[in-house]
């Protein structure tokens, strides 16, 4: 028998299955993706735009629409002028990615609550990691900020949010718009050219004036690349831009 020429035969043999494989793969991966963002929840006219102003999204398209109240919630944002507070001993910076839960116990004497907020990884930045409180311990209330400070990856101080969120009243639930919807509006009117969309999340909108109570409206947050934060009403459509937030 030809040792050498079965031995050439079982190579050839092992390179195309492994071709076969990867372009396998690659087939999988790429009807992954397209489920996963689902560019066909918009509109033909919508995707024309996207591709003539060259706007991206690197996220997936949110199909759920909950029906969802307004809430009404107690804040009066006079930490975020005051300097922050000072941890009793620095905590390892790398718990708010790796466990959320070891670092919550860690804080819960000198934060309470802290257990019912969520990381938000795009509007942290060197130094500051920034925290939303909850409501329903599930959406989070955006622009009211728990602010953790941090110095040589530790977590050195802290401005924690006053704020007291009232349950949504049972009588005005509504039924939020669709994502893709509000995302089309944005792409067609609103998103410059070359913008790319990198989140998508549904919370509340959380107004920054003092006063004794406040309320807030579902919310559909649009960030982009470059940092801007669009949001827009889940029950009413009206957009919040970054030249309207000024």
């Amino acid at each position: 028998m030809d040792w050498g020429r079965a031995k050439n035969v079982l190579i050839y043999a092992f390179l195309v299955l492994n071709l076969l494989l990867c372009y396998q793969l690659w087939i999988d991966l790429r009807d992954q993706a397209s489920a996963n963002l689902d560019f066909t929840s918009l509109s033909q006219e919508t995707q024309a735009v996207m591709e003539e102003k060259d706007i991206r999204v690197l996220c997936p398209i949110p199909a759920a629409t909950p029906q969802l109240p307004d809430i009404t919630y107690h804040y009066s944002g006079e930490e975020q002028n005051e300097p922050p507070v000072e941890l009793k001993e620095p905590i390892d910076s790398k718990l708010i990615y790796s466990s959320f839960a070891e670092l919550s116990s860690a804080l819960q004497d000198q934060i309470p609550d802290i257990a019912n907020y969520r990381f938000d990884s795009q509007e942290s930045e060197v130094g500051k990691s920034v925290l939303h409180p909850l409501v329903d311990k599930k959406w989070s209330l955006f622009r009211v900020r728990l602010e953790l400070i941090n110095s040589d990856q530790k977590i050195v101080a802290y401005r924690w949010p006053k704020i007291e969120i009232v349950a949504g009243s049972s009588e005005n639930v509504q039924k939020v718009l669709p994502a893709s919807q509000a995302l089309s509006s944005l792409i067609e009117k609103y998103f410059p050219a070359n913008s790319v969309v990198k989140e998508i999340e549904l919370g509340y909108y959380g107004e920054l004036f003092n006063s004794e109570s406040q309320v807030a409206s579902p919310m559909w947050r649009f960030m982009l690349e470059n940092g801007n934060a669009y949001y827009v009403d889940a029950i009413s459509a009206d957009i919040i831009s970054p030249k309207t937030t000024e």
